[in-house]
């Protein structure tokens, strides 16, 4: 068995994550932050994500957000904080997330017991989360518990994945890859949004792209056909489990049971979510 099978909080995150990531696809969130003045794309993005820290600079968002251009960060950020405020931004995300919620899972998932059940376990695990070296779990959790179950769970997830995610960027850190790096690696696994995604979203040129390809073969972590090698393979497991052992403190907290039960019950969610479009198979794949 590998390390990732093995892993019970990565089984979990993985089933609780989609709750929160998919309102980067989905049309509401967008509307919600445009409605603001916001740019549609990408500023809407860095904006909705960088919030909970504040009226922060580009430098703030390209060192937490870890894998984009700066220079592509600067066009927006703090361009952003003179079109609306970060607190303005926070109340927009939400409503976007409440409506994005409704379409995709519906009055009777969001109204049912299972639904105050998977908010109250995810927040549970959130009690072991650790402030430390992880600046965008801390500012999300500085942020109100939302009364309703299925935004409580909304924003539950939004916490462990910013939890992990900041343990992620400090293993990426360890194995030696840049934000760029890891993009072009997470890519070749063919599981990873594609790269037209990436560069589009992250602010890559094709150029930089194949270069960083390039640099890569050279160190022996992609082949020619640009597929992983087994030293990149070896690379990406030893950065993943190192994330898990960073990432086990709120799976630890609520226990094996509780921890099964939230990943039934999430990834349930998860997979009316991805039933309903949540998450459009054009996005992912190695091209």
């Amino acid at each position: 068995m590998t390390n990732f099978e093995a892993s019970t909080g990565r089984h979990c995150h993985n089933a609780v994550s989609p709750l929160h990531t998919s309102v980067y696809f989905a049309p509401e969130p967008a509307d919600e932050l445009a409605a603001l003045g916001l740019e549609r794309g990408a500023m809407v993005y860095l904006a909705s994500r960088a919030a909970p820290l504040g009226a922060v600079d580009a430098g703030t968002v390209t060192a937490t957000f870890y894998n984009f251009n700066h220079e592509h960060v600067q066009r927006y950020i703090p361009a952003a904080w003179t079109v609306t405020t970060p607190e303005e931004v926070l109340a927009a995300r939400l409503r976007g997330a409440d409506r994005t919620l409704q379409r995709l899972l519906g009055k009777e998932t969001l109204t049912s017991t299972e639904m105050t059940e998977a908010a109250e376990l995810a927040l549970h695990a959130t009690e072991a989360c650790r402030r430390e070296a992880r600046p965008l779990y801390a500012a999300n959790a500085d942020l109100p518990i939302p009364e309703e179950p299925h935004l409580a769970l909304w924003h539950a997830a939004t916490l462990l994945r910013e939890h992990r995610g900041d343990g992620h960027l400090a293993a990426l850190a360890v194995a030696g890859l840049s934000g760029i790096e890891a993009l072009v690696l997470h890519n070749a696994t063919g599981k990873a949004p594609t790269s037209a995604l990436f560069m589009r979203t992250r602010g890559w040129s094709e150029q930089q792209w194949a270069a960083t390809r390039e640099q890569l073969r050279k160190r022996g972590l992609l082949d020619e056909a640009g597929d992983l090698t087994q030293t990149g393979a070896t690379l990406r497991a030893e950065a993943e489990a190192l994330t898990d052992r960073l990432d086990a403190a709120p799976y630890d907290h609520l226990g094996p049971a509780a921890t099964a039960r939230l990943t039934e019950l999430a990834g349930s969610f998860s997979k009316t979510l991805r039933a309903a479009g949540a998450f459009p198979a054009v996005h992912f794949g190695k091209g």
